[in-house]
């Protein structure tokens, strides 16, 4: 296949474009973020904000220059997201949790075991909810 150039899918750039802008913290103009991924012209740069754009992605600040994007969530918010809509599609997502957490790692099993421990309120912004008034006993930590 000489001659022929390897084409990145819609996703894959997309998920390069918030690679770049979750690398920073400050917004950048699609030129910053064409000369940081490499590769692509401006225009499809600029294609590819705009979708994520109208996804809710991003966000765009016009403080002056012609347009600078920067992510409207963290990479762990969107992973939970397609998380949550994939058992929301899923037939038994029971099931699919009872599949998945085999395939943890050591450290995600423990911190995945601290958030429920702490509760369905808790969240790993505002920290592990306060214990229940009742006195009941804590859950075992090796079930």
């Amino acid at each position: 296949m000489t001659g022929r150039v390897m084409r990145r899918c819609a996703g894959a750039l997309e998920n390069e474009v918030l690679t770049a802008l979750w690398a920073t913290e400050r917004a950048l103009t699609p030129a910053e973020i064409q000369a940081g991924i490499g590769g692509l012209a401006y225009n499809t740069v600029h294609t590819i904000l705009k979708r994520l754009y109208d996804k809710g992605l991003v966000l765009r600040d016009a403080d002056g220059r012609r347009g600078a994007y920067r992510p409207a969530k963290h990479p762990a918010q969107l992973t939970a997201e397609a998380l949550r809509r994939t058992l929301d599609q899923c037939p038994d997502p029971i099931g699919a949790l009872a599949h998945l957490v085999p395939l943890l790692r050591p450290e995600e099993a423990g911190a995945l075991r601290g958030f429920l421990t702490a509760g369905a309120e808790g969240s790993a912004e505002r920290g592990p909810a306060a214990p229940e008034p009742d006195g009941a006993p804590e859950p075992d930590a090796t079930a």
